[in-house]
Formats: C-alpha cells, structure tokens, sequence
C-alpha cells in the first residue's frame, strides 16, 4: 500500500510539471460542470452557484452569489498575474524588443477584430444579444498552451513564443474591453478612492518598498472601490500588477514581482481557473438540437472563434510580413503558423467570463446559456481541427 502510495504521489508531481496539465485540468472542471448541469444533481449544483455570500464591515456591504464571488474575486487574482507576466515582458521580455512586438499586436489585432465583426453581422439586429460581439475575440493561453506542449520537442521555440506573446496581446486587448465596453453606472466616490490607491501604490514605488504587503493591502482596498465604481473588479488586478517592483534593489535580493508571480501561477493554473471553468461551463444540453447552434448568439460565436481567429490571426500577420512591417520568426514556416492561428480560436476562460460580462446586467439566462454552448462548440473544434492540423505540419518527431 505505502508503495502504491508513493507512485501516486510520483505519478501527481510529475504530471503537475507538465505543460499541459493546467489545460488538461480544465478540461475535467468543464466536463464535471456539463456532467452536473445534465444529472440529477443539476438542481444542487445550480443551488451551488447561488448560494448567497456576504461581507460586511460598518456600512460597506459586498452581497453576491457564490459565482459572482468567483468572478469577481477570483478572477481579480487571475488578472493579476495577467499584468505581472505582461509588465515583465514589456520591461524586460520578448516584448521589451520593438521589432518584437509587431507581430504578435498585429496577428492578435486581427484575432480580435474578424471575430467580433462576424459575431456582430450575425447579431446586428438584436441590441442585447449584440452586447456579446467581444465573446469570440478572446484565446485561452492555459488551453492553447497546453495543446501545443503535447507536441513536446516537434514545436520550435520560437512558434511558442510567438503564441505566448500573441496571447499577452490578446490579453492586454481583452482587458482594454473590458475597461471600455463592459464598464455601466460609474461611482465618482469610488472612481476617487480607487485613484487615491493608484497615487498610495505609486508612491510605495518612490519610496522603493520591496516587501510585498503593503501593496497586496492596498490592492484588496483597490478591488473594493473598483467593484463598487461600476468598472469590473477584475481590472483592479491589472492596475495593481504595474505597481509591483520588477527590478532588484541589489543583486542579494530578489524581484519582488517574480517572487509574487511564482507565488501565484500554480495557484491560478490549478484552482483558480479549474473553479472558474466548473462554476461557468456548466449547460443543460436538454432539448438542445442543431437548431440550437444556429441561434444568432451561439453562431455567432462558433463562426468567430472557428473561423474568426484563425482568418484574422493568419491574414494579419501574412499582411504585416509581405508589407516590411514584421518578420517571420526563424525556423517556422506559414504552414505552422495557420496551424497556431487555429488553436487561438481556444477562447474557453476568456470567453466565458466576458460572456458573464455581457449578459449579467441586460441579458437573459437563455443567452447566457447559449453562450456557453457557442463558446464549447467553438473552442473544441478549433483545439481539434488545431491539432490535427499541426500534427501534420511540425517536424516529425526523430
């Protein structure tokens, strides 16, 4: 038995050091969330969702449901580490390098513009279900990520820094639509203490305090003022992000950004965004037909993010590079990039939460729910039409 034990234990670590394990995870949180939203439990796990939580101190009140906690709180978390990976990179990364960045911002402009104007077309005439144009624009990293990883060494290094550097692009895009199109009822009070935390932060940096609490403590207040001030909480993450210390005081001590980067990545790899996806992607699929596809809303998102992502990665960046304005990583060739355009239409984590988003306020939950089917129908056929497709394409393994 302790031997057993012991190669189970051998067995978890080493698929945790996996590339793909954080895909790979939630993959199994979106199939118990569809298992439990199509089983006798469905009533319990909906109750689950709803269950009210609340935190009061004095006169300020924060009462939400169970998934709007996750949404909000969570999902601050991992905007966090979103603007941590992306203010390394612009400081000292991939990104850091101007010729670096031309492509990757051009490929993941135009995966975010192709996608939002077919879901657009095909809702035009419906002002509420328009309100979700944004849905399809988005690539999930931990997905995209993880189906490249099992290709192991057949991918160059440079197509993986090309994807993970088109998907902090996409990134930085999803969080610009959020700050300006998800954004309703503005607080000026709040909009002033969320300010007044920005100059504290800003001033810890003059100061040039390397320890990490003050700076977690203000950004809890942060995300208090900036939920309360009609913009999405989760951009307090981001805000925060560009506050903390990249650069070592002194070559004894260590980056107090890496530091909390490092401290955050297993956690939102494999509990924040497996919660997230359980707490989201559960849909009934009752009395669902193909009909159901051709919905305007889940259409709309199947064709963005099928079709949408790859045309608009694969034209924009074919354009940028017949034009002189970027060039082709070494070592790769067209043919794999079309076959990494294909698994940006991965929009899983991204999609469902600025599906959340646009049909929390003015929407109905039969939107919600056909956003959830759009967003499965479109993302598993690009990981799998991707996947297929790269196997073909990438070196074959000696």
């Amino acid at each position: 038995m302790p031997d057993q034990e012991n190669f189970l234990l051998r067995y978890l670590r080493e698929f945790l050091k996996k590339d793909s394990a954080g895909g790979i995870l939630l993959l199994i949180a979106a199939v118990l969330a569809l298992i439990s939203a199509n089983s006798p439990i469905q009533d319990l796990y909906g109750k689950l969702l709803n269950i009210p939580v609340e935190v009061r101190i004095g006169a300020l009140e924060i009462a939400k449901p169970l998934v709007l906690w996750i949404n909000d709180g969570l999902m601050a978390i991992f905007f966090l580490l979103i603007g941590l990976e992306l203010k390394k990179e612009l400081v000292e990364g991939e990104l850091s390098r101007p010729k670096n960045i031309v492509l990757p911002a051009i490929a993941a402009l135009g995966g975010m513009i192709l996608p939002g104007i077919i879901y657009a077309v095909i809702n035009w005439n419906n002002p509420v279900t328009l309100e979700g144009w944004a849905i399809p624009t988005a690539t999930d990293i931990a997905f995209a990520l993880g189906i490249l990883s099992l290709f192991g060494k057949r991918v160059p290094t440079s197509l993986k820094i090309l994807l993970v550097s088109l998907a902090i692009m996409d990134d930085m895009g999803a969080i610009i639509i959020i700050a300006v199109f998800y954004t309703s009822g503005l607080s000026v009070f709040s909009l002033a203490i969320a300010s007044a935390c920005l100059l504290f932060l800003a001033w810890l940096n003059f100061q040039n305090v390397r320890k990490i609490t003050p700076y977690l403590l203000i950004g809890i207040i942060l995300w208090v003022a900036v939920l309360k001030s009609g913009v999405h909480a989760t951009l307090a993450g981001v805000l925060l992000a560009f506050f903390i210390p990249l650069k070592k005081a002194n070559k004894d001590n260590s980056s107090p950004l890496i530091n909390l980067e490092h401290d955050l990545r297993n956690s939102v790899t494999f509990f924040i965004m497996p919660i997230f996806a359980f707490f989201n992607a559960g849909v009934s699929v009752q009395g669902l037909s193909l009909n159901s596809l051709l919905e305007p809303v889940p259409l709309g998102i199947i064709l963005g993010l099928f079709f949408g992502k790859q045309i608009g990665v694969f034209l924009f960046s074919f354009i940028a590079v017949k034009l002189g304005l970027a060039r082709l990583p070494s070592n790769i060739n067209w043919q794999q990039v079309y076959g990494l355009a294909c698994i940006c239409g991965v929009g899983f984590t991204m999609s469902l939460f600025i599906g959340s988003l646009a049909f929390e306020q003015g929407g109905t939950a039969a939107n919600l729910m056909n956003d959830r089917i759009g967003i499965l129908v479109g993302s598993s056929l690009s990981a799998v039409i991707g996947y297929f497709y790269l196997d073909r394409v990438l070196p074959k393994a000696k």
